[in-house]
């Protein structure tokens, strides 16, 4: 792989830009130094093309700095993690970024240093610093979307793991299979039956289409639900058993103060009533403490974190600051 651009050293950043490469839009937030949000712009992804996502990407951050006047450092969250090999794109369900040297790709075409975290972990940051799960020593971090990711926060610090797949419960086995889980489906990973292919908005509608024969989404289902269709309401019931019992798995090995969720599905307000009802028939305790909240900072907490990247000299090893004036460009 060609070298890094080296970032310039006369340029002291004004901004944290945050990006959220998502699979089906792309956003940008410009956040002042104090973590005040300054402009918020999302516009649509190019479905598998990786060098216009590229250009995207590139577009975005050039017409902020231009409208601002300000130049900024930038962090991007994506739904993947960089191989600790070679620094390549690996497990995005956007797969067209897999194999890819998206770091090296985006430093050359902004010219300047970029942190690529995970998306999930973007939310983890942002929503344990200043979020949900503010005063909590774990927090566990879910995005129910598109695809299904996790993130975790210990102690002020974000993991990330030997293998940079910290908190990716998505791709292991949905437990205590039942009839209606046989045969599991296919996961775009390769494998078979993963928590994704269920807890996705994709995998709910799935599952409703197994179940009646109807393609509905997300928002359709749970509207049909509140209207009475029963079919839809059962739906619903199934997914939320089957989050509960993801979501033990998890609780049984991190022991989280807060797990907060993120992505679309997080709005079904149903959800922070009826899965803890139901996870203590799998978490392994005669008290189950842990609570299951919703996001702080709505949609634009994952953005957030992804800025936020740039909170602490290395993101990786470094504590989290609290706030931006702490944090020095």
């Amino acid at each position: 792989m060609p070298p890094t651009p080296d970032p310039s050293p006369s340029i002291t950043p004004a901004l944290r830009l945050g990006i959220d490469l998502g699979g089906t839009k792309i956003e940008v937030i410009a956040l002042d130094l104090r973590g005040n949000t300054v402009l918020r712009r999302r516009v649509p992804t190019p479905q598998g093309d990786y060098r216009g996502t590229l250009a995207t990407v590139a577009a975005l951050v050039e017409s902020v700095e231009t409208e601002l006047g300000l130049h900024g450092s930038v962090g991007v969250g994506i739904p993947g993690a960089e191989s600790a090999v070679d620094g390549r794109i690996k497990n995005a369900n956007s797969t067209c970024l897999n194999g890819k040297p998206l770091r090296h790709d985006l430093q050359t075409l902004l010219q300047r240093e970029v942190r690529i975290e995970n998306d999930a972990n973007c939310l983890a940051l942002s929503e344990a610093v200043d979020g949900a799960g503010s005063e909590a020593r774990i927090v566990f971090a879910v995005i129910l979307g598109t695809g299904v990711g996790g993130g975790i926060v210990a102690n002020g610090r974000l993991l990330t793991g030997a293998n940079h797949i910290s908190g990716e419960w998505g791709h292991n086995p949905l437990p205590y299979p039942e009839e209606d889980t046989r045969p599991p489906p296919r996961c775009y990973c390769g494998r078979q039956g993963c928590v994704e292919t269920w807890l996705s908005g994709p995998g709910m509608s799935a599952d409703h289409a197994r179940h009646t024969g109807a393609t509905l989404n997300v928002p359709e289902i749970a509207d049909r639900a509140a209207q009475g269709d029963c079919d839809c309401e059962a739906t619903l019931q199934r997914y939320e058993r089957r989050l509960a019992k993801a979501l033990a798995q998890v609780i049984n090995i991190l022991d989280p103060e807060v797990v907060v969720l993120g992505g679309g599905i997080s709005n079904l307000d149903r959800l922070y009533k009826n899965v803890p009802a139901l996870w203590g028939n799998y978490i392994f305790s005669d008290v189950v403490r842990t609570r299951l909240c919703r996001n702080r900072h709505g949609d634009s907490s994952g953005v957030r974190g992804a800025a936020w990247l740039w909170n602490t000299p290395d993101h990786r090893d470094a504590r989290i600051h609290k706030t931006f004036s702490t944090a020095k460009p």
